[in-house]
């Protein structure tokens, strides 16, 4: 079966190196600024090269879509979590924490629409902190009403860790390719 790749729409600035990478050989004149961001909707990490004088800065939010681009000329393509700079694997857990927080909607819709991945084993026992009795509980408790916030979900079942801490946690370790299953990160 053929994967398409993902297409962000959007990204999140992880570091800006004006002067390129700095194992790069070449004379600085020829070198290119590189741009290191997360994909809103996908986490997808990429490798971006900014149009000549616009001003980036962490953290903002850049087009990278299809059509025309007003800060970024190119994408030159995707990371992995092992080539991002040491500032940008600082900035990382931030903005997934923020990302999360902005999406929250989608991953309770992941919690009350998730199923099983083998005969033996749940999506939900994916995130860290999960195991079967705590899947068992959200389960049970999603059949009798589907969850509307983390908060509600933390409300009434409050022997389970923290789900959102959970979400995050499980898209940092897929972002180091730590499973092969992937629930949020796609490529």
């Amino acid at each position: 079966m053929l994967q398409r790749r993902v297409k962000e729409e959007h990204a999140i600035v992880l570091d800006w190196l004006t002067q390129g990478y700095p194992e790069d050989s070449r004379p600085f004149h020829q070198r290119e600024p590189i741009v290191q961001s997360i994909g809103k909707e996908h986490f997808v990490l990429l490798e971006l090269v900014p149009n000549p004088d616009i001003a980036i800065k962490q953290h903002d939010e850049v087009y990278v879509g299809e059509g025309e681009r007003k800060e970024i000329a190119y994408i030159k393509g995707t990371l992995t979590a092992d080539r991002l700079t040491q500032t940008a694997k600082t900035e990382l857990p931030f903005i997934i924490e923020e990302l999360v927080g902005k999406q929250e909607k989608r991953f309770v819709q992941f919690i009350n629409l998730c199923g099983p991945v083998s005969l033996r084993a749940h999506q939900l026992e994916l995130l860290p902190g999960i195991g079967k009795k705590h899947a068992k509980l959200l389960l049970e408790s999603r059949e009798e009403k589907p969850f509307e916030s983390f908060e509600e979900i933390k409300k009434r079942i409050s022997a389970i860790p923290d789900i959102k801490k959970a979400i995050i946690a499980r898209i940092m370790l897929e972002l180091e390719d730590g499973d092969r299953h992937k629930l949020f990160v796609r490529v």
